[in-house]
């Protein structure tokens, strides 16, 4: 469970992301934060792992105070948590399955860091993690020969093979376009019913946040304006979320769906 409460982040030029945001994240729930860019949906994800550290109010990860926590406890503590970026964080010069077992390189001992030699239990579910995102057959393909959905997959796998509790993901198919968004959307989907692992995702494609989270999580200048089942959101709150520019963000995802 993922308890923030009264949180805040403030940056050290006076910014102010996030303010008493108080939310209660279940095991197992797929949640999209959505809003307009700056509102502070990056802020709010990248606070669970410890990425940027929060300036007031307290936030719980299974009951651990994660402001407490200090130099390996971190390093544990993000084990559990994996995350997903726009850029995918892939090193392109090497094979698919090498960028996989970079998964287990923190908890090797130093002779397996210094040769890269990988024990045969980390390959088979380096392995068994690509099976699940269906790219097996890309194993051992240079990373740079991949399509950007590909790429994707291959972070998602990376991701998987630690074997994480929960998934965050920052605009993980902004730069993807729409049908192999899809395919990556239906990876995360089965990923968090089939594992029950949490899936946190920071998404500005409204509709596809709609469509396949269970939970939205609107932000508008680092509050929480929207917390409900997407089921319950409507144009109304839209408008408030972004501020009366949803047509303005229908607009945009067309053109970007015309331009791909």
């Amino acid at each position: 469970m993922i308890e923030f409460n009264k949180v805040e982040k403030k940056y050290p030029n006076g910014t102010t992301a996030l303010q008493n945001i108080n939310l209660i994240i279940q095991q197992g729930e797929f949640v999209a934060v959505i809003g307009l860019s700056g509102a502070g949906k990056s802020t709010l994800i990248r606070c669970i792992n410890r990425m940027h550290d929060i300036t007031g109010g307290q936030l719980n990860v299974d009951g651990v105070d994660v402001s407490k926590l200090r130099g390996k406890q971190i390093r544990r503590f993000r084990r559990r948590i994996g995350m997903i970026f726009q850029s995918f964080n892939l090193v392109t010069r090497t094979t698919v399955i090498k960028n996989v077992l970079v998964s287990f390189v923190p908890d090797l001992p130093l002779w397996r860091k210094v040769t890269g030699i990988y024990a045969k239990d980390h390959k088979i579910k380096a392995l068994e993690a690509l099976d699940k995102v269906g790219i097996l057959d890309k194993a051992y393909i240079r990373v740079d020969q991949l399509s950007g959905g590909q790429q994707q997959r291959v972070a998602l796998a990376r991701t998987l093979a630690q074997n994480p509790d929960i998934i965050l993901a920052d605009e993980p198919i902004a730069s993807l376009d729409p049908v192999t968004s899809k395919l990556v959307m239906d990876d995360f989907k089965r990923i968090n019913q089939e594992m029950n692992i949490s899936v946190i995702m920071n998404i500005h494609h409204v509709e596809v946040a709609l469509e396949y989270a269970d939970r939205i999580i609107g932000i508008r200048k680092g509050e929480v304006v929207f917390d409900g089942e997407a089921s319950g959101v409507t144009k109304e709150l839209l408008n408030e979320i972004y501020g009366g520019r949803v047509e303005e963000m229908a607009v945009r995802s067309e053109a970007d769906a015309v331009h791909v």
